[in-house]
């Protein structure tokens, strides 16, 4: 934010675009693009990005879903919950995607086995006041 206002100074000022791209190194389009957004909105403050439901692990019930499917199979790989997620939910997810899912649990892969957090984070991670 402060490049940008840096920036937005410079040009009410009125210093030359080709200087301001060359001392502050940001490039003309994306000058253009803050002036842009300034005009449109009244501030230069970037656009909040659009909140994207998650494909597991977004509600309550599929937290408590992915944590009963992770207690019933310890020992599977990401792609093996992957494919049972898929399977008994009809949503089909990418290993990064399961890998956010359960990281945001709480569990981590020790061993060759997942491992629930402890009992403390696991009301934390399943929605439940503690």
């Amino acid at each position: 934010m402060d490049l940008r206002q840096r920036v937005l100074a410079a040009v009410d000022r009125g210093a030359p675009r080709q200087e301001i791209v060359r001392t502050l190194g940001v490039s003309q389009p994306t000058v253009r693009r803050w002036l842009r957004l300034r005009r449109e909105t009244g501030s230069a403050a970037p656009r909040p990005l659009p909140d994207r439901p998650s494909r597991v692990g977004g509600t309550p019930e599929e937290r408590r879903a992915l944590w009963a499917q992770l207690e019933a199979n310890p020992e599977a790989t990401l792609e093996r919950h992957r494919e049972l997620w898929e399977q008994e939910h009809g949503v089909r997810v990418s290993v990064a995607t399961m890998s956010r899912a359960i990281r945001r649990l709480g569990w981590t892969y020790k061993k060759r086995a997942w491992r629930p957090p402890s009992a403390t984070k696991r009301l934390e991670a399943l929605g439940a006041s503690g």
